[in-house]
């Protein structure tokens, strides 16, 4: 069962049609200042369209560790990730999970027009989500060709790097592998006030890290002790991670 959030957020206020203010150049309010406004699916909505999805949304934050979608639950609800890390996980009859996927914002969650989840969701980190119905959804993107065509370029990005892993997992050594997933979050990490490029905060534990790229923690925790001797990067407090020397780091990874 999915656990609740702990903070629910209309993104567009009960009296904002009292409240001609509300939206500037008819984009709602909350809208103006979302990433995923412009970089994610909803930047192939119009303002018109953005309004009408807005009037069904609502922004929720998770702790990490909650449970957003369980394996085979039936998500009513899609959400746009706006900060934090969402984990997705393979789950086999005997209770042996396998990491399979991180998502970062402004990805998108959930997966219109399918049945039942066959992976379990997880909110890796302290997360911030903009939600709404899986059927509103489903109705715009019949209607725009456009957001239609966003949503397919998004699922066709995961694939690519879905394929990507999997040739790290079946090719690369694993100082490699680890390098590799350290390129990743630095990519995907975004720089909140007063933190300089390049440092990162990893989004799993080492257990979970190590399903993650097909190794045991003890190695996973070997391979960053050589890469904090050969100068590469910095480990603080063993989730906190600066990355010194970009380039040798992407030789490591072979990238």
């Amino acid at each position: 069962m999915t656990i609740a959030a702990r903070h629910v957020e209309p993104t567009e206020p009960a009296d904002a049609a009292l409240r001609p203010d509300i939206h500037t150049a008819r984009v709602p309010r909350l809208c103006r200042a979302c990433e995923a406004r412009h970089r994610g699916i909803c930047g192939a909505l119009d303002p018109a369209e953005l309004l009408r999805l807005g009037r069904t949304s609502t922004r929720q934050t998770y702790a990490a560790g909650t449970t957003l979608i369980a394996a085979g639950e039936r998500a009513e609800h899609c959400s746009n990730i706006l900060s934090g890390v969402v984990k997705l996980s393979k789950l086999l009859a005997d209770g042996r999970q396998q990491v399979v996927a991180l998502q970062f914002a402004p990805d998108f969650v959930g997966r219109p027009f399918a049945g039942d989840s066959d992976v379990l969701v997880e909110a890796a980190t302290d997360l911030r989500v903009c939600s709404f119905p899986r059927r509103m959804l489903e109705t715009m993107m019949t209607a725009s060709p456009a957001f239609e065509a966003r949503m397919h370029r998004q699922a066709l990005r995961q694939l690519d790097e879905a394929r990507e892993w999997m040739m790290a997992l079946g090719r690369k050594s694993a100082a490699e592998r680890v390098a590799t997933f350290l390129v990743i979050l630095s990519r995907h990490a975004a720089a909140p006030d007063g933190r300089r490029a390049g440092e990162i905060d990893l989004p799993l534990c080492r257990a979970d890290i190590a399903d993650f790229l097909g190794l045991t923690a003890e190695t996973v925790s070997r391979q960053l002790t050589a890469l904090r001797r050969q100068g590469v990067v910095d480990v603080v407090r063993s989730r906190h991670v600066t990355i010194r020397d970009p380039a040798a780091l992407l030789c490591v990874a072979a990238m």
